[in-house]
């Protein structure tokens, strides 16, 4: 009998994406499975491709065959097979990049596969021959065998496992041990014949006699006992003792101890948030829940309990937290309440880690999966609950192909599994609101805070009037005052400042010159430490100059502000002050971020001084006052979320203060006291501030009363660019109803990235049945140019970044 696999081959491409048949060889029948990613000839070359389905006939008159298997198990289930289809339609991107996306970057590197045996005793017989050696083995030398029946009743029995060693970038983590081979009797017999001299000998063997230790880390056991390796080396001689390497994970998490915490009693609005989400978990039921609760209302608590209901039920949880290296606080809490049953996955982690846990999820040896974007598509295959906290943030959509939104994926997660997903947040997009507000997400409120303190008190400053009266200080006298009494009271503050580096750009007092990227129309940013101007968009870098390079006036002044310049005004005003500045400078090393949040925590500093990564999340008692130092950097992006952005920025900032026993003040400096979205924020307001920007939103015909689409073309000739994008927008004019609205052809915002010329189109419709359609096909008639002159056509749908 002939079987076939239709493969998706690694070819990103519309002429390829779909499905290739090619023969599997004999020795491989009733082994290859749907999810495996094997290794196929495609013309004259060999490339990776993903098994979507096997099956005994074929259309095709001449098949070719699989060369090699790249995995051994499946590594996407059935279900992530069918989201990957339909994020490949609601995406508009190819199959292979929904497969791709839903990889850990180590599956995508170099390595070797190994086959361990974790049960040497249920080998069979005829495998016994490749362990002789040790308890693992290559995958290849089997390779040429006929034994991949045995292989994979012998994985699925778990007496075998599957190992990828990643190559070049990391190999997995081992600890040398060792191991006990005689019976106490021997050790006892041995004792007497080693000469009383050998005392480390002697240390070593009632080490044994005593603990009935069986295998113990050797590192640890030279420790305790104080003794050489010669001892262990004349016992291992004497075959009383093995040494040998141990495979284990490697934890994040591993230096860290978690004291057990126990469910927390609700308070009357957690109650009835939680009741309508355990309604849902019991009855097996999708429903998409907006847990709307003020900052400190206790929704982590809540999450904990609803998460701990689908555990007891044998399911599992996907718990998703904006990235900024995944608010430690988040972590702890869970990793407190669940212990080792919690796998975490973000950026801030190794490859070796990030595989090591992804594995974790695979194997089932744990239950809950708390992370950033990419872990809502963690394996599991018996969802229970998925929670997206604080879900206005923008971390969570995808700014590559597939252009994503975890939001969605959660959603049609939720929906194969017919389980709860909660959308938390103080502030939730206007579009989730809506939904809510119309009964399509059921909206569960909590406005009270958790200690019966309420919101903080804040206070907005007008720093026009500050310079009015000849304060040309960053602080206004305010908050400079409050931040004294906080010194002297012995409490904590935490001042925010939106953005990074040591101040803007650079620019000419005489002529008006700003420093440019060369690559990219955008201006340079000045950085003190390493006294450079860099790029944010491509990385290039110059050294500062004195001189204007347009008139050579020394009137070459640095603007703005940056979270350097900050700290030195601090430490001349305060100089008692101990100051942690937080920044993607200061936070570049692994684990940086966590251990300057642990300094802060134990009181080490006064002032926590930083960036959009220590506005949400985080949650300190002594922290009793909150500067906000820029409140209108953001309100002044070509963005038409901008007020939304900068309502939920500074919503989520306030918050971080008086959130325990202690009262809590912000303070909020600003040019634009007047613009509505700093008024409500300083008053908590977030149904006004709703009211109001609906109205705006319904005026200039955008989400959540439209939806969007942006067609983005970059190439490196200028005029190319432009004579696409025009043929682009009249094709979709003559394909569209009137109903839509067809903004461009129009340079981007940032005309030029990386000598790359950018220019865009915004689609604005309600119901367009052939909008799809009309942008595949878009995409099909720019494919070859695409190939062949890197021309870029990039679609995203509801996007987020209009820039």
């Amino acid at each position: 009998m002939t079987y076939y696999a239709s493969v998706i081959v690694d070819v990103p491409a519309k002429q390829t994406d779909r499905a290739f048949d090619y023969e599997i060889p004999a020795k491989w029948h009733g082994f290859i499975q749907p999810g495996m990613r094997v290794n196929v000839p495609f013309g004259p070359r060999q490339i990776q491709g993903f098994v979507v389905e096997v099956k005994d006939n074929t259309t095709i008159p001449k098949t070719r065959p699989i060369t090699s298997l790249i995995d051994i198990q499946p590594i996407l289930t059935p279900e992530l097979m069918r989201l990957a289809d339909w994020l490949r339609d609601y995406t508009l991107c190819f199959t292979i990049s929904a497969y791709q996306a839903m990889l850990p970057a180590a599956l995508k590197a170099k390595y070797e596969k190994w086959l361990i045996a974790t049960d040497l005793g249920g080998v069979p017989a005829e495998l016994q021959p490749f362990f002789h050696a040790s308890n693992r083995v290559k995958f290849e030398e089997m390779a040429g065998t006929s034994h991949f029946k045995t292989i994979k009743q012998l994985i699925e029995e778990d007496v075998l496992e599957v190992y990828y060693e990643v190559k070049d970038k990391l190999s997995k983590k081992t600890r040398r041990v060792m191991e006990l081979q005689v019976s106490k009797e021997a050790l006892l017999k041995a004792k007497e014949k080693i000469s009383a001299r050998a005392a480390a000998q002697h240390k070593l063997l009632d080490f044994f006699l005593e603990t009935n230790t069986e295998k113990i880390d050797k590192k640890t056991l030279l420790e305790e006992l104080q003794i050489g390796t010669s001892a262990i080396g004349a016992l291992v001689k004497l075959g009383i003792l093995k040494e040998k390497d141990e495979e284990i994970y490697r934890d994040p998490y591993e230096n860290r101890e978690f004291k057990k915490s126990q469910a927390l009693s609700l308070t009357q609005q957690q109650q009835e948030a939680i009741i309508p989400i355990l309604h849902s978990i019991e009855q097996h039921t999708h429903e998409a829940f907006v847990m709307f609760g003020v900052t400190g209302s206790g929704k982590t608590e809540v999450y904990m309990q609803a998460v701990d209901a689908v555990l007891k039920q044998g399911k599992e949880a996907i718990v998703l937290v904006p990235e900024i290296a995944l608010t430690p606080q988040m972590v702890n809490r869970f990793k407190s309440r669940f212990g080792s049953d919690v796998a975490v996955m973000h950026s801030g982690l190794g490859m070796g880690e990030k595989y090591d846990e992804w594995r974790k999820i695979h194997r089932k040896e744990v239950k809950v999966v708390v992370g950033a974007r990419s872990a809502i598509f963690a394996p599991f295959e018996n969802v229970g609950i998925i929670i997206i906290d604080e879900e206005h943030e923008t971390s969570y959509k995808q700014e590559d192909t597939p252009r994503y939104h975890a939001r969605d994926i959660a959603l049609e997660r939720g929906r194969y599994h017919q389980c709860p997903v909660v959308l938390g947040s103080a502030t939730p997009t206007l579009e989730t609101f809506a939904r809510a507000s119309k009964g399509v997400y059921k909206l569960l409120t909590m406005d009270k805070r958790m200690s019966e303190q309420g919101m903080p008190s804040v206070e907005i400053v007008d720093m026009r009037e500050e310079l009015r009266e000849g304060n040309r200080s960053m602080f206004s006298r305010s908050l400079l005052e409050k931040l004294q009494t906080r010194l002297e009271r012995g409490e904590q503050s935490v001042l925010f400042l939106n953005k990074r580096g040591y101040s803007s750009f650079v620019m000419c007092r005489d002529c008006g010159y700003v420093v440019e990227c060369p690559h990219c129309d955008i201006s340079l940013t000045y950085h003190r430490s390493s006294n450079q101007m860099k790029c944010h968009y491509c990385g290039y870098e110059e050294p500062v100059r004195s001189t204007c390079p347009s008139c050579d006036s020394e009137h070459f002044r640095f603007f703005g502000t940056g979270t350097q310049k900050v700290e030195e005004e601090l430490t001349k005003l305060l100089p008692h002050a101990r100051v942690i500045r937080m920044d993607v400078d200061t936070t570049s090393r692994k684990g940086s971020h966590e251990k300057l949040l642990q300094q802060f925590g134990d009181r080490k500093a006064d002032i926590l001084l930083g960036t959009q990564m220590i506005a949400k999340g985080l949650d300190f008692p002594y922290v009793t006052l909150v500067g906000v130092l820029t409140a209108d950097t953001m309100l002044n992006v070509p963005d038409f979320r901008s007020s939304e952005k900068t309502f939920q920025l500074l919503t989520q900032v306030s918050g971080r203060a008086g959130r325990h026993e202690l009262a809590g003040e912000v303070v909020v400096q600003t040019y634009s006291p007047e613009h509505y979205s700093v008024e409500l924020a300083g008053t908590h307001n977030y149904l006004d501030f709703y009211q109001k920007e609906m109205q705006i939103r319904k005026l200039h015909q955008y989400p959540p009363f439209y939806f969007l689409a942006l067609v983005t073309v970059t190439h490196q000739e200028l005029t190319k660019v432009v004579t696409v994008t025009e043929k682009i927008t009249n094709f979709l004019n003559m394909q569209l109803s009137d109903e839509a609205v067809i903004l461009g052809p129009v340079a981007s915002p940032i005309a030029r990235i990386k000598d790359r010329y950018r220019y865009q189109c915004i689609i604005k419709y309600k119901r367009e049945p052939n909008l799809h359609e009309a942008l595949k096909t878009v995409i099909e008639k720019y494919q070859t140019q695409m190939d062949q002159e890197k021309l870029a056509v990039h679609i995203d749908l509801n996007p987020y970044m209009l820039m």
